[in-house]
């Protein structure tokens, strides 16, 4: 039975459900699976989540004594590490600074690796591209383990640090479009178009959609949904400015945003600002039994972000049959078809949002076929069930390498 561990940079997290999702797919076919986290576990875990937890191999907070015997693994591997130490130092166009995280995410590496090296640790996966990514890399060069990593949105698009680096080292890189496929063999044209996979997520079809009957808004009020973490990348800003040119064209709305995060302080000063008080409530964390009914009563969900894999929340959105408007980025056109599955608008545009949510708006009692369109393609192409199927077999398929061999026992290693 092989042994892999898989890290993120904090696990679990509510807001990351296709994590255990992947674990639980690898250990029903015999995967022996070590979650690891390079950060506590987030606040306000349900009981589900606080049992992931209780199992999660936590790297911090760092002990001391662990620390010092990270310190000298890395001086008595050093031939193994030198490379990544010459990547992070003389190559590149990284920041200071950032070269100085990069060494200190490489001493975190040795810390796992030392904390995974008596679990014959055959593979490891890294859930995102973040930094993360980098100590499982290092980690995996120690252990003379696999690495893989999957990737999304902002982890290739707008944070990509040292990703030349962890593409050439993994054995595979899983990424959830076809749009951030082709930008990795375009970005990076040396890497091997075939160890580059599209893995989709999806919704689970079992998750049966509300009845398209619905509460109405009080007053009668259109109800717009925005489902995101409160960060300057997914631009509610944006949002929120148009909802004031919604509400100075007479407009009568309701827009709820669903997500917690940085930028609740910046964003509440805004709405006080554009007097949108009565107009716009920040929701902040949602679960996803309250989130199902928020999506029930909703008129029509949106997405402003400046960059985005292919978000869940859209999916989710179209699978209870609602219409859908986000901009047409990154991989977002493979799930929204314009005029057929939803709306795209360009992006940037304040006036084409505006004037696509008007539209929206004013012809919602028309567009249940184009909703029911939209739960087809998201229940053929972005199926939670078949798509976990896939990554299953796809993930074992690669790693047949790392498990054909025995266990290396790094005696090193054990010594430290």
């Amino acid at each position: 039975m092989p042994t892999i561990a898989y890290i993120a940079n904090q696990f679990p997290s509510p807001v990351e459900s296709y994590v255990p999702a992947e674990i639980r797919e690898l250990r029903g076919r015999g995967v022996s699976v070590i979650p690891c986290s390079a950060r506590p576990p987030a606040n306000g875990l349900n009981d589900e989540l606080r049992e992931w937890a209780g199992e999660t191999l936590c790297l911090q907070p760092l002990k001391p004594a662990l620390l010092a015997r990270a310190l000298w693994l890395c001086v008595q591997q050093f031939d193994l590490l030198s490379g990544l130490f010459q990547r992070i130092l003389l190559q590149g166009h990284e920041s200071p600074m950032r070269r100085l995280r990069a060494i200190a995410h490489t001493w975190l590496g040795a810390c796992l690796a030392l904390r995974l090296g008596e679990g014959n640790v055959s593979h490891i996966h890294a859930h995102h591209g973040y930094f993360s990514s980098w100590v499982a890399m290092v980690a995996a060069r120690l252990l003379r383990a696999g690495f893989s990593m999957t990737l999304h949105g902002s982890d290739l698009l707008v944070h990509a640090a040292y990703l030349d680096t962890k593409l050439s080292e993994c054995r595979f890189c899983l990424t959830v479009s076809a749009y951030n496929r082709r930008r990795i063999l375009s970005q990076y044209p040396d890497i091997e178009p075939e160890k580059i996979v599209v893995q989709r997520l999806g919704v689970d079809p079992g998750r049966l959609p509300f009845p398209m009957a619905r509460a109405q808004c009080q007053g009668g009020r259109h109800l717009l949904l925005s489902v995101g973490r409160l960060h300057p990348i997914k631009d509610h800003a944006f949002l929120i400015r148009a909802c004031h040119r919604l509400k100075d064209q007479g407009l009568k709305f309701l827009c709820l945003i669903a997500g917690e995060g940085p930028e609740r302080q910046n964003l509440e000063h805004l709405i006080a600002g554009l007097d949108l008080k009565t107009e716009v409530r920040l929701l902040g964390h949602v679960d996803h039994e309250t989130l199902d009914l928020y999506y029930a009563m909703a008129d029509v969900a949106v997405l402003t972000s400046l960059s985005e894999g292919i978000p869940l929340a859209l999916m989710e959105a179209m699978a209870q049959g609602k219409p859908v408007l986000a901009p047409a980025i990154t991989g977002i056109p493979e799930l929204i078809i314009d005029g057929k599955t939803g709306y795209l608008y360009q992006p940037g545009s304040m006036e084409d949002f505006v004037a696509r949510l008007t539209f929206i708006c004013a012809s919602k009692e028309n567009l249940e076929p184009l909703c029911r369109a939209a739960q087809c393609h998201v229940f053929e192409y972005f199926n939670f069930e078949k798509n976990l199927t896939e990554f299953g077999d796809r993930f074992l398929a690669r790693i047949q390498h790392d498990t054909e061999e025995d266990a290396y026992e790094d005696l090193v290693l054990q010594q430290i």
